[in-house]
């Protein structure tokens, strides 16, 4: 029985890969069933009728009766499990029966292991299939039931469809630590820059800060150096260096192996910073867990400010702000503990700080996961002057489902402290209580020793979708001191900076934090809270502070209302403030640009109101830009008025960035340069922002195609590119956009997956044919009839280059020489072939590869 299908498309080429239409297809029932041993690839038969020859000649259209067919031999392709990438491997075709065209992948033990088959529940059947060395080729089919494997040429990538029965129990996300790829030798370097300048009344003021973060990996390890620079014009210049070491992944262990200077997690106990070693589990090597916590911080800057966020005493974060509200979600503490201070200074030298509190989240681990930390060395501070020994363990073990527990221990001269807790995991929410002693030995003073308790709780509550991320209350004894506090009370100030003191806390009695967000019905917006209140056993009062705000649309309208207060270090009072935004997109030119309207009051009476307009322009929106303009009134200095700019650029190779204003009796300018570069044997490449894991893209010939991997990232004129925000242990998958490529190039494969370890550089190469020019090439034959549709075309080295088109056209890409020979077949005969030779206009020395170039020939015998 035969079944018969027409299909009117038209001609295409992708790839390797040639596809006829405008074709009848027949296809024999018998072909296309599964034979016993394989499964045979359908037979498809194009009927060159339709091809309407003038002279009533056939072509030979064999070449395209197998799609997508491989020869036998050894490949390197991703697998793919039910759709999910796995990871790379090497796998083997071979022919399967009598039928050449046949050639399957073949499976051994390692291989179904790879993939995730439970080995135990094969058959017997299978099983010995396995153990038989004389045995050519096992295919899937026969050894797992309703399983099926297609491998993909031109994609290099091996699809295997397994029933959920067959295979190993494994978490979602999971990838086989086999498949971690270590990356490559490199050397990598980062960089932060900005300068800010301000004059008021006649005096100047200056501040630069450069933060850098270099290293070298060699295998699986690391060494990294982090740092900044800072100058201004009252305290001149100082290199801060906040921490070098060396580090490696151990995916036995699953945890981190350092040697340096680093941080304790903050998990339990207060996160310090030590120089020594610490072996500690590293969570993102768990499926599915969670990736860590960090604040988000919101505030407010009048006029073009400079920002600036320290954690533990280092300068964790330093960027220039446009005028209005600005908001930072994208930290990496030095810890996971350890309040946030914000110093936001003004465009005419004004300077408001605040504290952020951060706290991690519910320790809460799955049953059957242990993590451990162990640090020894000494303790490290860039407030004090003297670094005592530190040693200190932790250890966190899910027992079931509902019951999690965890306990440590610190101990450095003159302190010790002790901790043991649970955390429950129910359906109320996930609650962890734990009870901690510490002895503190003071100098010239009575031993302190004193309990603190903690109560957290953690809760998405689905009802009402509100999403209660921390809500932690702790009490202390008055003579609890936790580790941070102690050593500023033994140790001594190094007063290297005049506003360092100012972040010193008395002794906490009660402290309760929350972080709330709260969506509300369908079109009634979201809210969001987060604040902490704070009690002392030495002086009097609660430290309260928060920020809370309610955010809608209205048509194209967007607005949003928020109130904050927050304890201005250097003023000693507390700052309130109410705002409303208001913002709706514009059209300009076909670019995004949108206008924005702040009105503010604070708690002195002042009032201001703020107008801006932001957009973007160029390829990929690489160009930003935005305009301020406001007014205050009501304050004791009367009314006063700014206008300000700001502009950034995200070049291939580096962020810059400018802002300038002038207001009332001041002006300001700053500028910013950030971005980052890897060096390995095979050459340099740059990018504009930098992250912890890399994949370094190479692409030959294949210059401004775009990598879908980061936002406007593109191949470099030398072939390269920097996808700087990997995610370690992952599945990560690289893209290629064909769309921006060279006419004359074309990818083999537009996508690549790799699973990095953490602060790898991984070496992606993609495979591309071409690099000369695009050709068009219009053929007849000498007679001056058409070559027939269809129509094999090769080189001179008899390699196919080609099919012929309609109207007797040939597409070429990567046509490096000006004069050749290619040779036109349509079948067997002598006279179904035809050779001809072809001159190209010379190349200019800068020609546009992104334009055809027009050729014609005369094909003879």
């Amino acid at each position: 029985m035969q079944h018969t299908s027409t299909l009117q498309l038209a001609l295409r080429r992708s790839s390797s890969r040639v596809c006829l239409f405008a074709l009848s297809v027949s296809a024999s029932a018998q072909t296309m069933a599964w034979e016993t041993d394989a499964a045979q690839v359908a037979d498809v038969r194009f009927n060159a009728l339709f091809l309407q020859q003038p002279d009533g000649a056939s072509v030979d259209l064999s070449r395209f009766n197998k799609s997508n067919a491989a020869l036998p031999g050894a490949y390197r392709a991703d697998l793919f499990v039910n759709t999910s990438w796995i990871g790379r491997s090497e796998i083997t075709l071979r022919q399967v029966g009598d039928d050449p065209n046949n050639v399957r992948p073949c499976f051994d033990r390692e291989l179904l292991l790879r993939v995730g088959v439970d080995i135990s529940k094969l058959s017997q059947d299978a099983a010995s299939m396995l153990t038989e060395t004389a045995r050519l080729c096992a295919v899937l089919e026969r050894l797992v039931p309703q399983a099926s494997a297609l491998f993909d040429n031109g994609e290099q990538r091996l699809d295997i469809s397994i029933p959920q029965a067959s295979l190993s129990r494994t978490a979602r996300g999971y990838v086989d630590p086999r498949y971690w790829d270590e990356g490559v030798p490199a050397a990598l370097l980062s960089y932060n820059g900005n300068m800010y300048r301000s004059e008021n009344q006649g005096i100047s003021s200056t501040q630069g800060y450069l933060g850098l973060t270099g290293g070298l990996n060699l295998g699986p390890w690391r060494l990294r150096h982090n740092g900044n620079y800072t100058r201004d014009s009252y305290n001149g210049s100082h290199y801060q260096s906040v921490q070098t070491n060396l580090w490696r992944s151990l995916p036995g262990m699953k945890s981190q192996f350092v040697i340096g200077e680093a941080f304790t997690n903050g998990m339990m106990f207060d996160s310090v910073g030590f120089r020594g070693v610490q072996l500690a589990s590293d969570e993102r090597m768990y499926p599915e867990s969670q990736r860590g916590y960090a604040p988000t911080i919101r505030g407010v800057a009048n006029s073009n400010a400079l920002v600036q966020i320290r954690q533990n005493g280092n300068i964790i974060y330093s960027a220039n702000v446009a005028t209005g509200p600005f908001e930072i979600n994208d930290l990496y503490p030095t810890g996971y503990g350890g309040d946030l201070d914000v110093m936001v200074t003004e465009a005419d030298g004004g300077i408001r700080t605040f504290k952020v509190p951060y706290a991690s989240v519910v320790n809460s681990l799955r049953p059957g996961i242990t993590q451990f930390s162990l640090t020894a060395g000494q303790y490290r501070n860039p407030l004090l002057s003297d670094e005592p020994s530190l040693f200190q363990a932790t250890v966190q073990h899910g027992f079931t489902n509902l019951l999690t527990g965890y306990g440590g221990l610190t101990a450095a001269r003159g302190y010790t402290t002790a901790v043991v807790g649970t955390a429950l995991n129910t359906g109320l929410g996930a609650f962890a209580l734990d009870i901690s002693q510490a002895n503190t030995e003071l100098p010239n003073a009575p031993t302190r020793r004193g309990q603190s308790a903690k109560l957290s709780y953690s809760k998405l509550i689905s009802p009402t979708d509100t999403n209660i991320t921390v809500a932690a209350y702790r009490y202390s004894s008055s003579g609890y001191l936790g580790l941070r506090d102690a050593m500023q009370w033994r140790g001594e100030p190094r007063d290297r900076d005049r506003g360092n003191r100012l972040f010193f806390d008395g002794i906490r009695r009660g402290q309760f934090q929350v972080t709330l967000n709260q969506s509300l019905m369908a079109g009634w917006g979201s809210l969001y809270l987060s604040g902490s209140t704070v009690n002392y056993w030495d002086r009097k009062g609660n430290d309260t502070q928060y920020q809370a705000g309610y955010n809608n649309t209205f048509g194209r309208l967007n607005y949003s209302i928020s109130a904050s207060r927050q304890f201005d270090v250097l003023q000693s009072r507390w700052d309130n403030r109410l705002m409303l935004n208001l913002s709706t997109p514009l059209s300009f030119g076909g670019k995004p640009l949108y206008a924005s309207t702040s009105l503010q009051r604070d708690s002195n009476g002042s009032s201001m109101a703020q107008q801006s307009m932001t957009g973007s322009l160029g390829i990929d929106n690489a160009l930003s830009y935005g305009v301020t303009a406001g007014h205050t009134s009501g304050s004791g200095a009367g009314s006063t008025s700014n206008v300000g700019g700001n502009v950034s650029y995200l070049s291939p190779y580096t962020t810059l960035a400018a802002n300038a204003s002038k207001g009332t009796g001041y002006k300001q300018y700053g500028a910013g340069l950030s971005g980052g570069m890897v060096a390995y044997a095979d050459g340099l490449a740059f990018t504009p922002t930098m992250g912890e894991t890399m994949a370094v893209v190479e692409a030959k010939n294949a210059s401004g195609a775009r990598v879908t991997a980061g936002s406007g990232l593109r191949i470099d004129p030398f072939g390269h590119a920097l996808v700087s925000s990997l995610t370690p242990f992952s599945t990560n998958e690289v893209e290629i956009d064909p769309k921006g490529l060279p006419m004359s190039v074309e990818l083999k494969s537009s996508a690549q997956h790799v699973a990095p370890t953490a602060g790898a550089v991984v070496r992606l190469k993609f495979e591309t044919e071409g690099g000369g020019r695009a050709v068009i090439m219009r053929v007849r034959m000498k007679d001056g009839g058409p070559i027939p549709f269809g129509a094999e075309v090769t080189d001179e080295g008899r390699r196919s280059v080609g099919t012929v088109a309609q109207a007797g056209r040939i597409v070429l890409r990567g046509v490096k020489a000006d004069t050749g020979t290619l040779h036109v077949k349509w079948g067997d005969r002598a006279s179904q072939r035809c050779s001809l030779q072809y001159a190209l206009p010379a190349a200019k020395k800068t020609g546009n590869t992104q334009r055809w170039i027009d050729a014609e020939a005369v094909c003879t015998s």
